[in-house]
This record gives structure tokens, sequence and C-alpha cells, in this order.
């Protein structure tokens, strides 16, 4: 099986993950079993290491997939996104780390929440974690999770910032996630209280914005020396340009029998309409071809050894941000055009999609004007200070 291959598979999936989409939606969290049908066509060892039965796949094609899923379910594709990309990120752990993960079972799954809202406690052989970590989606199909903590000196001041790989056994899921949109991610909090984590289970961001981590011993292949900033934040976009994609497809498919009652014609027929479906269209290209072309970009430069500049990593950051920002506005486009009908409650995917993109707006990866400045910055030639690049 190719990697093209699992594309292909995932492609298939899809029909299956669209009709589920109401009841995931309904569920509050991705059905399991859409959960084993994604494992079965090998989606989740696209990014894994080879040294644990992965792919190490170029990540352009695992984004390709992540659109595909996020067409047919957004929060299924947020998922599928966040879940998938997380071997990725273990497999610049020590290698000890990885074999705790993988040793017993390759087809183990990560969450993650990375923001630093629990205690970490420096002890002999590592740290102790206790608190409660915020939306961790898809932590109910989960084996392990990594969490973000800033390790602090003697006097309480912030000295590292590192993320923390804790088993399934020693942490609870809290079922807190109620929300608007993405309401099927299952993005619930995560709660540990005085876990122990030893030293090669917990990895600093500085060697991993260095680009210089232990696991790159054991895993040689291109797609672990690319930035973590780059390969997240795509993480984070790509599933709306899949969504705003699978919105627009299905706006067509409506608009072209749907009669405007008001004006006694066909909506279709209204030049209005077709410039508003033209500008939805060109924003959600736009935001494809900017993501693919720029990790093309990354990924071809970590193939032949060479540096990757900070003139490439801000333009990630920029066109990630504005993919976003240009994909809510054409579901935005899409809705206006779309009547009365969209706005009513039940499983209307175009305004299932609209409640989608803008909830995914709310990540932190999604802030435009902290990732446009970088790109300013740099275009003046200033210094840039940011562990997000």
């Amino acid at each position: 099986m190719s990697d093209e291959d699992v594309l292909d598979a995932v492609r298939a999936l899809a029909p299956a993950l669209r009709e589920r989409a109401p009841g995931t939606e309904a569920l509050r969290k991705v059905p399991e079993e859409s959960i084993k049908e994604l494992a079965g066509t090998g989606f989740f060892r696209l990014l894994q290491p080879r040294s644990h039965g992965g792919r190490a796949a170029h990540p352009g094609l695992f984004y390709a997939a992540v659109k595909e899923i996020a067409k047919a379910c957004g929060s299924t594709g947020w998922v599928s996104s966040v879940v998938g990309v997380h071997p990725w990120h273990v497999a610049l752990y020590d290698p000890r780390a990885q074999q705790e993960v993988w040793g017993a079972d390759q087809d183990a799954r990560i969450c993650s929440s990375y923001a630093p809202t629990g205690k970490v406690t420096p002890v002999t052989g590592g740290f102790t974690l206790s608190g409660r970590w915020h939306f961790s989606s898809g932590c109910d199909h989960a084996d392990w999770a990594l969490l973000g903590g800033l390790v602090t000196d003697a006097e309480g001041r912030p000295v590292d910032m590192r993320t923390f790989l804790v088993p399934r056994s020693q942490y609870a899921v809290d079922e807190v996630w109620d929300t608007v949109g993405l309401r099927g991610s299952g993005s619930n909090d995560i709660t540990a209280e005085e876990v122990f984590v030893p030293e090669h289970r917990a990895l600093s961001f500085g060697p991993v914005t260095a680009l210089s981590v232990p696991g790159h011993a054991l895993n040689p292949e291109p797609v672990y020396r690319l930035p973590y900033a780059s390969v997240f934040t795509t993480t984070i976009s790509t599933p709306l340009v899949g969504i705003a994609e699978g919105a627009y497809e299905d706006h067509l498919t409506a608009t072209r029998t749907r009669l405007r009652v008001s004006y006694g014609q066909q909506v279709a027929e209204d030049p209005f309409a077709q410039v508003r479906i033209a500008r939805a269209a060109s924003d959600i290209d736009a935001s494809w071809l900017q993501l693919q072309r720029n990790i093309a970009d990354l990924y071809a430069l970590a193939e032949r050894g060479e540096p990757l500049p900070v003139t490439l990593r801000t333009r990630v950051r920029r066109d990630q941000v504005l993919a976003t920002e240009r994909c809510v506005a054409a579901v935005d486009l899409l809705m206006e055009n779309a009547g009365g009908s969209a706005q009513r409650t039940g499983p209307h995917p175009l305004q299932r999609a609209w409640r989608d993109v803008h909830t995914g707006r709310g990540h932190a990866a999604n802030d435009p004007e902290r990732a446009l400045v970088l790109f300013g910055q740099g275009a003046l030639g200033l210094d840039i200070q940011d562990t997000m690049l």
C-alpha cells in the first residue's frame, strides 16, 4: 500500500463520514466507528516514523487527506488533523519515549493540550504534573496525551516550556465540550494529579525550535526536520479549508435548483449570486494553493538538508492565518447567498460548516495579527523573536 493508496482510501471513506456528520455533532465526539475506519485506511500512520511502523510521508499528502475528511465532516476532519499530526511530534522525542508509546501497540494514538495551564514541579529524574488542560480534541480516542507546562526556577520565574508525554492511565478526561461549532470534535478537558513524568518524556521547545531533537537519531526522514510552528499551524488551518470546500460544493448543489420566491427566479440565474460564488471559490482556492506551496517548499529544503530560512517560515505563518481568514469569509458569503432555509435549526450542512469554521477560527494558531506582524518585521529587515516560527 503506497501513500497515495492511503489518500484514495480516505476519499472512498468520505461518503460514510459525511452521512455520519449530523450524528457526530449530536454525539459531541467522533464515533468510534469513524476512528476505526480511518485507522484502517492507514491515515494515522502517515506522519508516524518508519521506526515504529509508520510511513513518514510527505506532509503535503497528509494535509490533502485531512482536507478530504473535513469536506465530509468538519469535526472529524479537525480531530483527524490534530490526532494525526501528533505522531510527528512524538517522533522528535527521546527514543525511549517513542518505544513506550508504540513498542507494544503501533496503533497507539495521542491527543494534546499544549497551553501551559497545569502546574509543573521538577523532581529527581523528571517532573510532576497537576492541573487541568483544556480543548484536547479527540482525547476520547487517545492512549497518550501531550500536555504543555512551564518549568520555573526557585523564585517561580519561567525558565523553560516543555511538552510532557503522559499515558492514559495517569490522567482523566472531563467531558465539558458543548459548543456552537465543531461540536463533534470532543475537545474535552484533561485533568491530572501529581503525575510523575520522567525526563525523557518531557521535551523542551528550545531544541524543537532549533530543529535539534533527540528523536533525529532514530528518525532521519526529512519530514521530522520541519519547524513545529509550520507543521502545527498548517494542521489547524487545513481542516478549515476542507470545511469551506465542502460547504462550497453543498451550496452549488442546492443553488442549482433553488427558487428565490421574492423575485420569482431561479437563484442560479441571479448574477449577484454568481459573483458571490466566484469570490468564495477564489478564496478557497487561494488558501489551499498557498498552503500546499509552502509545505512543499519546506519539505524540498529538508530533503536536501538545507537550512529553512526565516523568510519562508514567516511566509508559512502569513499564508496559514490568511487561509483561515479567507475560508471563514468564503463560507460567510455562501451563507449570505443561501437564504432563510440555511438559518433553521437542524442538520443543514452549510449552517454546520458556517458554525464549524467560526469555531475553528478561534484557535490560538489562527490569530492573524500575531502572525502577520512577524512577516512584516521580516520583510522590513527587523529582528524577529517568536517561538511560533
